[in-house]
């Protein structure tokens, strides 16, 4: 946010900083640790997993118990998504934080920079850990100004989902799903079904699900910040390119028709795209496990994000990690922990029971990702995936970005003069 009234800015983070020590106290049991009577040393771990997650993260934990006589880790559910960062802000404003936490790698660059995050770097050093055998994209995404600040543990990837059965509907090819930008038009106007202003199936929407403006400006060879210079480039021309590309599509298909479409869509087993309403779509590995529970015998591929040209395929990447929140009181004995479940033994426990994705290449291929026709595409991908810019003001740029596309395809706004604005605030932010 940018604060026009200095004073105002004062007030919210006094303010704040009450409250977080009030919440700190409240939470003081759930952080307690220490060494007890045998010389164990039990710490303290945050996670917001559930179900299938918190089962596969307790086998992780059981796993390291069993290898430490001295150190016992006690796993703690906290509350899920923006709740559990408050209540992990709130503990380090208050001096009393877990040992390690489950945290989301994007929002590493704010954390680190803020001061709320233990530097992993010697640690890492001394231990001969590097980011040689982690995907690129995870391990910069843990770092923040060349520090390592987290251990990733699992990651994601987008890719193109379409219904073949809809494809031979049409009279297109269901083994060869569109490569460029012209060809994924022409199948969406040949799988497209309207009814007045009403879609009975429509063929593509370049911003629903996982059509992010990361997901087209990268395809369209874009640049989303400029390390050197330490400057956000949203305005940059490839950027601009695929914002112009999705507005001229909302214009020629009727926005207001698709969001009509968009805002009467279930989900679970009425997503459009398992109900056949929707042929193909932007979407992420996680689709998975939800495809199979509700219609295993759904008849889809994936396929690259399709490009200009049809070539240099590519797709982003976030993820968790595992953290070592500043000021815990057994950083040496969470560094182990964190170690653990950063490694292929750990990585393999959980992504094996979770069924996700590990950062680290070996794993998938011990878990059989790679042999699997639909999760091998999403492996594929991962050495060309992007991540997002690490950065302080990661989540205005987010923001940002999704303002601008929302006023691009509304008409509210040219695309380069959106994100020019868009540029502007972000960069005046980092100053």
């Amino acid at each position: 946010m940018l604060w026009k009234n200095h004073n105002l800015k004062k007030v919210y983070l006094a303010v704040f900083i009450m409250i977080a020590l009030t919440l700190s106290a409240c939470s003081s049991d759930e952080t307690s640790g220490g060494e007890d009577e045998d010389g164990v040393t039990t710490i303290t771990f945050w996670h917001e997993n559930s179900g299938v997650g918190e089962e596969a993260i307790n086998a992780v934990v059981d796993a390291f118990n069993e290898k430490h006589q001295d150190i016992k880790v006690d796993a703690v559910y906290t509350a899920a998504n923006e709740s559990q960062n408050e209540k992990l802000l709130a503990a380090v404003a208050g001096g009393n934080p877990p040992d390690v936490s489950w945290f989301d790698r994007f929002k590493v660059g704010s954390w680190a920079d803020q001061g709320s995050l233990t530097d992993l770097t010697a640690y890492a050093e001394k231990d001969g850990i590097t980011g040689d055998k982690y995907y690129p994209f995870a391990w910069e995404e843990a770092t923040y100004q060349n520090k390592l600040y987290a251990m990733p543990v699992d990651t994601d990837a987008r890719l193109l989902f379409y219904n073949k059965d809809a494809f031979k509907d049409a009279g297109l090819d269901p083994e060869k799903p569109p490569k460029t930008i012209d060809e994924l038009e022409e199948a969406a106007e040949k799988l497209t079904i309207k009814d007045g202003n009403r879609f009975k199936r429509i063929g593509f929407i370049p911003w629903y699900n996982q059509g992010w403006l990361y997901s087209w400006g990268w395809a369209y060879g874009g640049n989303f910040y400029d390390e050197e210079a330490g400057k956000v480039t949203a305005d940059d021309p490839k950027v601009v390119e695929s914002l112009e590309w999705m507005t001229k599509y909302a214009k020629e298909y009727n926005v207001e028709d698709i969001t009509g479409f968009t805002d009467s869509s279930g989900s679970g087993e009425m997503d459009p795209f398992l109900t056949g309403q929707l042929a193909m779509h932007i979407g992420g590995n996680w689709s998975i496990s939800g495809y199979l529970k509700y219609k295993p015998d759904l008849n889809y591929g994936v396929t690259p994000i399709p490009t200009p040209t049809g070539e240099n395929f590519t797709s982003w990447s976030g993820g968790m990690a595992v953290v070592i929140p500043k000021g815990a009181e057994h950083p040496d004995e969470a560094w182990e922990f964190v170690k653990f479940f950063g490694s292929e033994e750990g990585q393999e426990i959980y992504n094996g029971m979770y069924k996700t994705l590990s950062v680290i290449d070996s794993v998938n291929e011990k878990l059989g990702y790679k042999d699997d026709p639909i999760f091998s595409e999403f492996i594929n991908i991962l050495p060309e995936s992007h991540n997002r810019p690490v950065l302080p003001e990661g989540e205005l740029l987010w923001n940002e970005l999704s303002n601008a596309v929302d006023n691009a395809i509304h008409g509210n706004g040219k695309p380069k003069d959106l994100l020019k604005s868009a540029n502007e605030k972000v960069n005046a932010a980092l100053e």
